[in-house]
């Protein structure tokens, strides 16, 4: 753990969340709402990561002192206490040290997850709906809540597209190591003659913006479309047009939801789907520029392949860019993503400031 005034500044910590709270209880405030929000959010955030290294600190203090009455003097009791504590406390500094490598701009955001199946008919629309379970798999065991934004079914089994709201502190943060493409090999399950095949799947990855982030969209350059929404299956949600469906005719970008049971809600809800693309695409557009101007080659968007899952002949799951591999295929089709997330995020900490 580090002291206060090295890598964890606490005095310092401690410092800007007084003088947010200073700027809270200063009169007209709440002149400006989004603005005020967005300072309370802050600061929230700022008492939760003291709060949580408080109590580490003091867990690892217990943990020393227990280590120190051991050694004067054996206790069974204290022993098992002291086992099942370091388990705990070993789990939650883990945790908290990948949380503090979340420091984009929307790290904290909420995420829209996206999956579209690549060629390949009810084969590749089969592993779009493994894909998908095992994202919401993850999201539960986080605590996070999942809400299908919109959904279409394969023709046979699978799904053809599907986008998620994940809502949580971070989600984004931990999420964004998902961008690219997903290829699996495996025998399938819909070949009468057992033969391998390779499936791929693309997943994009945005953060739900809020209205402290401004992108400029011309009501004229939209269509609006609504449809009955439904479920998994084909059942129906509803029997109204309440799903909508929005085109942004210069760049082509659609999106719809029909989570919400009102024709507005769902309006509002791809509306902010759409700031989250617009606002994307000109980050890449950026990124691109930055890379030509550096004389870099930058791989950016839907065809880069970032993992392989391989359940035949073996089974091994491997991340191209960080390495990272597992051969317990089954654990992270069931949302074990964490050892993952966790490489890519000190891969990319490790290309900011390479040694």
């Amino acid at each position: 753990m580090p002291a206060s005034g090295g890598l964890f500044d606490l005095d310092a910590l401690d410092e800007q969340i007084a003088e947010d709270e200073h700027r809270m209880a200063e009169p007209g405030f709440w002149d400006d709402n989004v603005k005020a929000q967005k300072l309370i959010n802050e600061t929230n955030e700022l008492k939760d990561k003291r709060d949580t290294y408080v109590q580490l600190k003091q867990q690892i203090d217990d943990l020393q002192t227990n280590v120190e009455l051991l050694e004067m003097e054996a206790d069974p009791d204290l022993e098992e206490e002291f086992e099942t504590s370091f388990v705990h406390t070993e789990k939650a500094l883990e945790q908290y040290r990948l949380n503090q490598l979340l420091d984009g701009e929307y790290d904290s955001h909420n995420a829209i997850l996206e999956i579209h199946p690549g060629a390949g008919g009810t084969e590749a629309q089969d592993w779009g709906a493994m894909l998908l379970r095992m994202y919401i798999r993850w999201g539960e065991q986080h605590g996070f809540k999942v809400e299908t934004a919109s959904y279409e079914a394969g023709e046979t089994a699978g799904i053809k597209s599907v986008t998620l709201l994940i809502k949580g502190h971070n989600a984004f943060g931990y999420l964004r190591s998902e961008k690219g493409v997903h290829r699996l090999v495996r025998i399938s399950p819909f070949d009468a003659a057992g033969r391998r095949h390779t499936s791929f799947a693309s997943v994009d990855v945005m953060p739900e913006l809020d209205d402290s982030v401004h992108i400029d969209i011309d009501p004229s350059d939209l269509r609006v479309d609504t449809f009955r929404s439904s479920g998994a299956g084909g059942q129906h949600i509803n029997k109204t047009e309440s799903a909508v469906r929005i085109t942004h005719l210069p760049t082509g970008i659609v999106t719809s939801s029909q989570a919400e049971r009102s024709q507005l809600q769902n309006r509002v809800t791809a509306m902010n789907m759409l700031k989250s693309k617009l606002y994307e695409l000109e980050e890449e557009k950026k990124a691109k520029k930055r890379a030509e101007i550096e004389g870099q080659q930058l791989d950016i968007g839907w065809g880069s392949q970032i993992r392989s899952y391989v359940f035949h002949p073996y089974t091994l799951v491997k991340d191209n860019r960080t390495n990272y591999e597992t051969h317990n295929g089954q654990a992270v089709m069931d949302g074990d993503l964490d050892p993952f997330i966790n490489a890519y995020l000190q891969w990319k900490l490790s290309q900011k400031n390479p040694q």
